[in-house]
């Protein structure tokens, strides 16, 4: 049985503490035995906002051994497995401690405030032989997991054209905060750009448009051109400035040779050139889910992390610097390196 520690217990948190519990009734080896976080006395009787419902908003925690002190938690508890959710610039220094101890780390993305701490991350996890997995949930989400089906076996032809949307209202608290959470274009926007890369691998060179709207909260609305060699236009758009009832949509279209994909609103419409267009059939479950359960398996059986490695998160983290870098010239086209697929660099 694989124990948990839960580090940080905000809306991410939140949410997989849900999928903790469903997947430890569903008979999964899993059990969450403890929960951290600096405001724990709080947060246990307290709500979290965030941009999707969580399955409750008061929450039981008399079942769970509570900290305020990660290293306390450590001390006290046997544990296989720590889930950080914590905010961004305290991802890598936890999660370097916990490898060192010899513990399997879920880390939130994205996967550091800088890539130079990533890589810190990806060569503690290669020198401990621990299992790091970075939460790019979307790679996970059965509407994209469908598209990444379609492009790898080229069910529709090539791709000719691309376009991907995220946008909600305002985040709170440490979000607003830029240097803390990179804004709009690192916290949110990084689901998309993480997408392309694990669709096409790293762009040539990307152009990117942005503004700042609230003071001090980084790039909050971006647009990004991906340039790659074939020559197909991909763009992925953020915004989270879309205030009043708006709420939080995530949207894709993607055409290719024979076809295209199309989701919003939670449906994946599929529209072939020469047939009837269809609605994917999809599983229910969401990314977070699909996601920690593939972690802990994969734990369970002593196996690597293939759908996202910490190397591949932070290749695209890389893209998002290079996005920053374009938006910081007013949209010019910044060069990529090499895809990032080793630990040569700097660490």
């Amino acid at each position: 049985m694989l124990k948990v520690g839960l580090v940080g217990f905000g809306f991410m948190g939140r949410m997989h503490f849900d999928n903790y519990i469903r997947l430890a009734s569903e008979g999964e080896s899993v059990e969450l035995v403890a929960i951290c976080d600096l405001k724990i006395d709080e947060l246990q009787h307290g709500k979290a906002s965030g941009n999707m419902a969580t399955e409750q908003e008061i929450y039981d925690l008399t079942p769970y051994r509570l900290y305020d002190d990660i290293a306390e938690m450590v001390e006290q508890e046997e544990l296989d497995i720590i889930d950080i959710t914590l905010p961004t610039p305290l991802h890598a220094e936890l999660t370097c401690a916990m490898l060192d101890k010899g513990i399997h780390v879920l880390c939130e993305k994205p996967v550091a405030r800088h890539s130079s701490d990533g890589w810190k991350m990806a060569h503690a996890a290669k020198q401990t032989g621990k299992t790091l997995m970075i939460g790019q949930c979307l790679r996970f989400w059965p509407a994209y997991e469908y598209l990444k089906s379609v492009v790898d076996e080229k069910r529709y032809g090539a791709v000719k054209a691309g376009y991907f949307f995220r946008g909600s209202g305002l985040p709170q608290e440490w979000f607003l905060d830029g240097d803390k959470s990179g804004g709009c274009i690192l916290d949110m926007h990084i689901h998309d750009t993480d997408i392309i890369h694990w669709l096409f691998g790293k762009p040539d060179q990307v152009s990117t448009l942005a503004r700042n709207v609230n003071p001090g909260s980084g790039y909050d609305i971006l647009s990004t051109h991906y340039l790659y060699p074939d020559g197909k236009v991909l763009n992925a758009q953020a915004d989270w400035t879309l205030e009043g009832d708006y709420g939080f949509s995530m949207t894709f279209r993607v055409n290719f040779e024979k076809g295209n994909l199309v989701f919003e609103n939670g449906e994946l419409k599929v529209n072939p050139n020469d047939a009837p267009g269809f609605v994917a059939d999809l599983s229910p479950d969401s990314g977070y889910y699909q996601q920690i359960r593939y972690f802990i398996r994969s734990v369970a059986a002593g196996e690597p992390v293939s759908v996202c490695t910490p190397e591949s998160a932070i290749g695209s983290l890389e893209i998002i610097e290079a996005e920053i870098r374009s938006a910081d010239e007013r949209g010019a086209l910044i060069t990529l390196g090499e895809k990032a697929s080793s630990l040569t660099a700097e660490v």
